[in-house]
C-alpha cells in the first residue's frame, strides 16, 4: 500500500470519527479527540491487525462505538488511547500530561483488564490466573466503572473481526466473551451489547447450531410477520382512539436466547411465545399501564406471563411492562411497554448516563468517591473493592466464588423499611444480614420473608422482603458456613466466630486427628 493512500485513508477515518462525535461534544473537546487520534496513530504505526489493515481502526472503531453509547469524551480519548501503554512505546506519564489524570486512569484500568486476562491456561479457566491482577482489575473497574465499558467496546470490535483469527483464538475468546463479557454488559444493562456480544460469540462456538436456529427462525417469522403486521394495525388504531401517543415496533429474538431457551422446553420451539415481540413505546410510566389495560381489553391476557419490571425493576435497573395475550385467532403475541426513557436505558443501561451535557454529575453518580451513593442495581460495582481487598490479603476465594460474585446473576430484596439490597442470585438470608450490618447478621434468630418465617437455608427470590429477627443470645454457629454464599458474608462470619474461639477449636481438633491418622500411616 503506497504511502500516500495509507495518508488518505487515515484522514478519511479520522475526518469520519470527527464528525460522528460533532453533535455530542463541545469544541475544545473535538481539538482532545483530534489529538488524541494523532497520538495514537504516531505510536501505532507500522503495526497491523491479522486482517491487515492497520493497527490505527482498531481503536478509531472503539472510539465509534463509545461516541454511539453516548459516553463522555474522556472515556471516547481513553478508547482512542486503550492499547498504547500496552502495545507501544507511550507511558501512562505522557497520556496523564497530554490528557488528563482521567483520561491516564481509564487507560491504565482497560490495560490491567488486559494484563488480568494473561496467562489463561485453558479454554475453560477463563478466570483470571494471577490474583494481584485480578484484584487490579477489580479495584479499577471498582473505581470507575466506565473502565469496563471501554473493554465491552474494545471487545465488540475483536468480536467483529475474528474471522481473521486461528480457529483455537476463535473458540477461546468466543467463550470468555459470553461467559465474562456478556453477563457484565447484561450487569450494566446495556442490553444491545449484550445480544450483539452473544450473537457473534456464540456462532463461533456452535456454529452449526447458530445456523440451523437461524434457519428455523427464518421460517418461523415468514409465517407470523404478517399475522403481527394484522395484531399491530389494530393496536395502532385503539391507541389513536384513546389519544395515546406510542411508537410500535417489531423485535426478534436473538438465536443465542433462542438457544437456551429451546433447552428449558425440552428442543420444543412451540412452547416458545416470544420469537416476535411487539414494543410499544410511550411518552410516560402511566400511559405503559393505559396500554396494558387495553390490551388485555381487547385480547385475552395469558395472567402466568404478565410481568411488572416497572414496579420492580430487573436486579440491572431494566424496567418495563411484559404480557402474553391470545387473539381472536389464536395467536400468540408478547408485548413489551415502555416509556422512551427505559427504552434508552434497556438498549444502552449504565452507557446512556454519560451524555456530554451530564459528564460531572455523572463522574459523581459513578466513581466509588466519599459519600458518593450508587443505585441498588450498581451496588455490586462498590462490592468488587471488597473483593478485590481479600485477594490482595491473599485469602482464599475459588473460581466457584469469584463466579457468585463478580459474574453471577443479582436479584433485589428488600427490607420492611423499604430498603433496597442487591445480592446475587442464589442468595440466603444470613447473606442478606450481613449486607445490612454484621452485628445484626451476628444475633440472627429467625427470618421473616413476605410475613413467613423463612430457613436459614432456603434461596431468596427477586422482589422478597427480608425482616432479620434478632436475639440478644443469638450468636454465630459454625454451621452457618454452609448458609452463606457471598465473600462479604463469608469473611464476617469467620471473624466473628474467630472472636467466639469457634474456628480455632475446630481447627485445632481437626489437627490432633490429622496428626494421629498420619502416626497410624507411619506405624503401619
Amino acid at each position: 500500500m503506497c504511502k500516500n493512500y495509507r495518508i488518505l485513508i487515515y484522514t478519511m477515518n479520522k475526518k469520519k470519527l470527527l464528525e460522528k462525535a460533532a453533535p455530542y461534544y463541545e469544541e475544545d473537546q473535538l481539538l482532545e479527540l483530534d489529538h488524541a487520534i494523532d497520538f495514537a496513530t504516531k505510536f501505532h504505526k507500522g503495526q497491523k491487525r491479522k486482517s491487515g489493515d492497520p493497527y490505527i481502526s482498531h481503536p478509531l472503531a472503539v472510539a465509534d462505538s463509545l461516541i454511539q453509547w453516548g459516553m463522555d469524551i474522556d472515556s471516547v480519548l481513553a478508547g482512542v488511547l486503550h492499547d498504547t501503554v500496552e502495545d507501544t512505546e507511550a507511558t501512562l506519564d505522557q497520556i496523564e500530561a497530554l490528557f488528563g489524570h482521567d483520561v491516564a486512569f481509564l487507560v491504565d484500568g482497560v490495560t490491567k483488564v488486559s494484563q488480568a486476562r494473561a496467562g489463561m491456561k485453558d479454554l475453560a479457566d477463563y478466570l483470571p490466573q494471577t490474583k494481584d491482577n485480578l484484584s487490579k482489575l477489580l479495584i479499577a473497574v471498582g473505581q470507575d466503572v466506565r473502565v469496563i465499558i471501554i473493554k465491552l467496546a474494545d471487545r465488540l470490535h475483536n468480536l467483529s473481526t475474528l474471522q481473521h483469527m486461528p480457529v483455537d483464538k476463535q473458540v477461546k475468546i468466543a467463550r470468555e466473551s459470553l461467559e465474562v463479557f456478556a453477563p457484565m454488559a447484561d450487569r450494566l444493562g446495556m442490553g444491545r451489547v449484550r445480544l450483539q456480544i452473544e450473537e457473534l460469540a456464540f456462532s463461533y462456538l456452535d456454529p452449526k447450531e447458530y445456523h440451523k436456529l437461524g434457519n428455523l427462525m427464518k421460517k418461523r417469522l415468514g409465517k407470523s410477520t404478517r399475522k403481527l403486521g394484522i395484531v399491530r394495525a389494530e393496536v395502532v388504531k385503539e391507541l389513536e382512539k384513546h389519544n395515546i401517543k406510542a411508537e410500535i415496533n417489531g423485535r426478534v429474538k436473538s438465536l443465542y436466547s433462542l438457544h437456551k431457551k429451546l433447552k428449558k422446553v425440552d428442543g420444543n420451539i412451540d412452547d416458545i411465545y416470544d420469537l416476535m415481540a411487539l414494543r410499544v413505546i410511550v411518552e410516560t410510566k402511566e400511559d405503559c399501564y393505559r396500554v396494558l389495560g387495553l390490551l388485555h381489553s381487547m385480547y385475552q391476557p395469558m395472567i402466568s406471563r404478565i410481568k411488572d419490571y416497572i414496579a420492580i425493576p430487573k436486579p440491572n435497573g431494566y424496567q418495563s411492562l411484559h404480557t402474553t395475550v391470545i387473539t381472536p385467532s389464536k395467536q400468540i403475541v408478547e408485548f413489551q411497554i415502555r416509556t422512551y426513557f427505559m427504552h434508552e436505558y434497556a438498549e444502552r443501561g449504565l452507557a446512556a448516563g454519560f451524555h456530554y451535557h451530564e459528564q460531572k454529575s455523572s463522574k459523581d453518580y459513578i466513581k466509588k468517591r466519599k459519600g458518593a451513593t450508587l443505585p441498588s442495581h450498581l451496588q455490586w460495582i462498590t462490592q468488587l473493592q471488597d473483593i478485590a481487598i481479600r485477594l490482595r490479603n491473599n485469602e482464599d476465594i475459588s473460581k466457584e466464588q469469584l463466579n457468585i460474585d463478580v459474574f453471577g446473576d443479582r436479584i433485589f430484596v428488600y427490607s420492611p423499611k423499604g430498603d433496597i439490597y442487591n445480592l446475587p442470585e442464589g442468595a440466603l438470608p444470613l447473606d442478606f444480614a450481613y449486607t445490612v450490618h454484621s452485628d445484626i447478621a451476628k444475633h440472627a434468630y429467625s427470618f421473616r420473608v413476605n410475613g413467613n418465617i423463612h430457613p436459614f437455608d432456603k434461596p431468596l427470590s427477586n422482589g422478597d422482603v427480608v425482616e432479620v429477627v434478632t436475639r440478644k443470645l443469638s450468636t454465630p454457629k459454625q454451621a452457618w458456613l454452609d448458609m452463606v454464599t457471598t465473600t462479604h458474608a463469608k469473611h464476617k462470619l469467620r471473624m466473628q466466630l474467630k472472636q467466639l474461639g469457634v474456628i480455632e477449636t475446630i481447627t485445632g481438633a481437626a489437627n490432633i486427628i490429622r496428626q494421629k491418622t498420619i502416626r497410624k500411616k507411619d506405624k503401619s
